[in-house]
């Protein structure tokens, strides 16, 4: 795999990022929220390693 495409799938995954943002913003999410923030924040954990790892 290039980097280039390693620097393509990296902003796939950070557009979805953005898309579970929106979802928080929604008042039926219910219980499902709690996943929803997980998710953020395993993202954001991945999106850091990614950073340290290729600056």
């Amino acid at each position: 795999m290039d980097v280039q495409t390693i620097k393509e799938r990296i902003a796939l995954v950070e557009s979805k990022r953005e898309y579970l943002l929106s979802l928080l913003e929604q008042p039926n999410l219910g219980t499902l929220r709690i996943d929803v923030n997980q998710a953020i924040e395993e993202m954001d954990e991945l999106l850091d390693e990614y950073k340290r790892t290729f600056p």
